[in-house]
């Protein structure tokens, strides 16, 4: 009896191995395939007369040629020394369609940031983008490192590409929320009067994990990253940045 119960949790244990092996396997190409696809969008945004390093700071976007290949795409967003260089696509019949999407319409667990239905690019006041906090800082997993003041010195701008021009936004404001309980970030979206910007301006501040020192007026234009914050539950990390005029 003893031999057959030895022999049944061998048999348990090289099972429960090569499951995990297989997950593990499965994971890694999984991660191996969204980088692979990820590498070919960015390829296709650079133009060919720009220098291969996508860090440097006068780059082109070629948002026809994306545009071409896929007309969801809204605007491209590139945060400089950062692996923030992606694209941002808006579906207003099917707002999350790429909250598990890549840029080419196929199922991806890492989606592909996209702006809020209710926004428009060109006249809402604050565009709010959402994306998938992913390990490794991959996709808005990069927003992590803003809450070190240190990394912020040295990633204030964001640069947003659109069809008709090119944008650069200071950030702001960096917090921590919790959805339907501290502030409805998502719903400031055009800021009517003075009034209801100030209180944006005023939750912004007191939530900030510190002060900026950069000030931000009624009549600023925005935009709001805003990711997942596993450090608790149902939390948001979000970046509010103002465009530089």
């Amino acid at each position: 009896m003893k031999n057959i119960i030895k022999t049944l949790f061998f048999i348990l244990l090289i099972a429960i191995i090569t499951i995990s092996s297989i997950i593990v396997l499965k994971n890694n190409y999984e991660d191996t395939e969204q980088e692979r696809i990820i590498e070919q969008v960015t390829d296709t945004a650079y133009q060919k007369n720009d220098t291969d390093d996508y860090k440097t700071e006068n780059i082109n976007i070629n948002m026809k040629t994306l545009y071409e290949q896929n007309k969801d795409i809204i605007a491209w967003i590139r945060i400089n020394n950062s692996n923030i260089n992606y694209p941002i696509m808006q579906t207003k019949n099917n707002p999350n369609f790429y909250l598990r999407k890549n840029f080419y319409k196929a199922y991806s667990y890492y989606g592909t940031p996209y702006l809020s239905e209710q926004c428009n690019i060109n006249t809402s006041d604050n565009l709010i983008v959402y994306g998938h906090h992913i390990k490794n800082s991959k996709m808005f997993g990069e927003l992590e490192n803003y809450k070190r003041q240190e990394y912020y010195n040295n990633h204030k701008i964001v640069n947003i590409y659109t069809l008709n021009d090119k944008r650069k936004y200071e950030i702001i404001y960096i917090f921590k929320t919790i959805i339907n309980k501290d502030f409805d970030y998502y719903n400031y979206i055009n800021l009517n009067d003075e009034s209801e910007f100030n209180t944006f301006k005023n939750k912004c501040e007191k939530l900030a994990f510190f002060n900026t020192q950069i000030e931000c007026d009624y009549k600023d234009k925005f935009i709001t990253l805003s990711t997942c914050d596993y450090t608790s539950e149902n939390a948001r990390l979000v970046i509010i940045a103002k465009m530089i005029k």
